[in-house]
């Protein structure tokens, strides 16, 4: 199947809201990303008890990428800054994506997990661009995320 056909089937499908100008080249980080069906990054985040440890295949929208080196980005189904999403990590920080990813259509295979930032943490992060629309008074937030071994995507 070409992958222009894939990003119609995933748009179809109602996983990703692509749009017109993501039909550029494949862009693969990490390990392959196996073909067969993904489950909605906002699914992920209404889910966390189910999916917790659980190695699965996330589509979405790159809404936010670490602006310092692309050491993390996060994957939602919509750009709309409400729209539940998930930061995704890299496995043994061994690869990263480009910082210009924004707004690109995405698929990550990796592995769920359900943490509590601390304080400094959350801090760091605030300054590479994250946002925690839970942050506790204390200054930690939870987080469901994905430490992926293997991204793909397209702009």
């Amino acid at each position: 199947m070409s992958s222009n056909v894939r990003i119609l089937l995933w748009v179809a499908a109602g996983l990703v809201a692509c749009t017109a100008d993501a039909v550029g080249p494949l862009e693969r980080f990490g390990a392959s990303v196996p073909t067969g069906n993904a489950i909605s990054a906002a699914d992920v985040v209404r889910n966390p008890a189910t999916m917790r440890d659980k190695t699965i295949i996330v589509e979405g929208i790159v809404r936010k990428v670490c602006q310092r080196k692309g050491c993390w980005m996060e994957v939602a189904a919509s750009k709309d800054p409400d729209a539940d999403g998930c930061r995704v990590t890299f496995e043994n920080y061994g690869f990263f994506v480009p910082t210009n990813a924004i707004g690109a259509a995405a698929r990550v295979h990796g592995t769920v997990v359900v943490t509590t930032l601390a304080a400094g943490h959350v801090a760091h992060l605030e300054a590479e661009g994250a946002h925690f629309s839970n942050k506790r008074a204390d200054g930690s937030a939870s987080e469901v995320g994905i430490v992926a071994s293997g991204v793909e995507i397209r702009r």
